[in-house]
């Protein structure tokens, strides 16, 4: 079989290493990187933007492929959908549910409609000051159709909201973006699986964001963080949606805020959370979740079964000062001596950071299990002063004491 992968970071090799588990399959990568983390691990790499419909058709239609995906990133899968429906190519989801649950206006609007508890929000595409007469500050800006927290700010005033927005509808592909209600508490996301009309839980991670910022991105994802009783209003919201949205078997990521006991849901995706979320989702359910992806992408019927396995866990998330990137060091032996679960490179050497303000900006990540608390605060404290990455001038530009 020939298939067609969109994207090439860390959560694509994982991807395409259980595709050709899966037989003599040959894979063709798009991506518009030059190096990209997944390209020594495809057959072919074509220079191409993922969002480029027209372009990702006349290359399925080139090379003759049997399949389109992607893996854990949601404008690639409208993607994905999109072709595949116009090529009669097989797709577990259909172009109008990628569209309705990747754009941020529509999936507000049905939330409102469904009762799914959310924030008043208003889509804008300039500042309008009559439309945000009824909000106070502090507000969050958002695009309505973007990924990696790209132009996603917390704003206090006009002056920053008017700035926010500008920023906002210049990443967004419809120029529009949406200003909503700032909701204070602990950031939760929630992994699910829908199986056939039966959600089942995966995991559910709190999330950490970068200091002293009006950034969203997330630095570290940690576990546990919700009680029994909340898990069961997690599955309870994740039917809503799936009811909502008619979404079945699929994997489904739910992000909200947890404040006095009660959930306010961000947004959602029907794909697995990005970041290497496969990997601690199989840590901390026993599902291996990207296995059973390959599973719905290749027309099987994946066997869904979690178990608790782990009493703590988190996913560091590594960022770096602005130079070169020469050399990973202190990955591979951190696992060799099991203070690493497993870790994930997101740049490749030669590589330039130029910043670190979305998740896009990652490079590298790493996922530490324990027993106890003070297990794992030693852990990550012992991690931290042992890994380095180096830029070509010899200096180490990872940021450090993140955590």
């Amino acid at each position: 079989m020939k298939i067609l992968v969109l994207a090439g970071g860390a959560d694509q090799i994982a991807l395409v290493q259980e595709l050709k588990k899966r037989g003599n399959n040959t894979i063709i990568l798009i991506d518009y990187f030059e190096n990209p983390p997944a390209k020594r691990y495809v057959d072919q790499h074509i220079v191409a933007s993922t969002l480029d419909c027209e372009e990702v058709k006349r290359i399925a239609l080139s090379e003759q492929v049997d399949l389109i995906c992607t893996a854990c990133t949601d404008q690639a899968l409208l993607t994905v959908a999109k072709v595949s429906e116009e090529l009669s190519l097989p797709c577990y989801i259909s172009y109008q549910t990628a569209l309705n649950v990747t754009n941020k206006s529509y999936m507000k609007k049905v939330m409102k409609e469904y009762s799914i508890p959310t924030s008043q929000y208003v889509i804008l595409d300039s500042f309008d000051n009559d439309s945000l007469q009824s909000f106070n500050y502090p507000l969050v800006v958002k695009p309505v159709d973007c990924n990696s927290s790209k132009g996603v700010r917390k704003v206090e005033t006009d002056e920053e909201l008017q700035c926010a927005l500008k920023a906002a509808v210049s990443y967004s592909r419809t120029h529009t973006a949406i200003v909503e209600e700032y909701k204070d508490g602990n950031e939760i996301s929630a992994d699910f699986y829908i199986d056939n009309g039966v959600v089942k839980y995966l995991c559910a991670t709190g999330s950490n964001k970068i200091k002293n910022t009006s950034s969203f991105t997330i630095v570290q994802s940690y576990y546990p963080v919700v009680t029994p009783e909340q898990e069961k209003a997690l599955v309870q919201i994740a039917n809503q949606i799936a009811v909502a949205f008619n979404l079945d078997n699929t994997p489904l990521l739910v992000q909200l805020i947890l404040k006095d006991g009660a959930f306010n849901v961000l947004e959602f995706s029907a794909r697995m959370g990005g970041g290497s979320k496969y990997k601690l989702i199989e840590v901390l359910s026993g599902v291996d979740i990207m296995s059973k992806y390959v599973d719905l992408i290749l027309g099987e019927v994946p066997s869904i079964e979690p178990l608790k396995s782990t009493n703590y866990a988190v996913m560091n998330y590594v960022y770096c000062l602005p130079g070169t990137i020469k050399q990973f060091e202190g990955f591979q032996d951190l696992q060799e001596m099991q203070y690493i679960q497993a870790y994930f490179y997101y740049k490749t050497e030669g590589m330039e950071i130029t910043k670190s303000e979305t998740s896009s900006d990652r490079s590298a990540g790493y996922l530490v299990v324990a027993s106890t608390k003070q297990e794992l605060r030693d852990k990550i404290s012992y991690i931290d002063s042992h890994l380095s990455i180096f830029d070509i001038n010899g200096m180490d530009i990872m940021l450090h004491d993140f955590f």
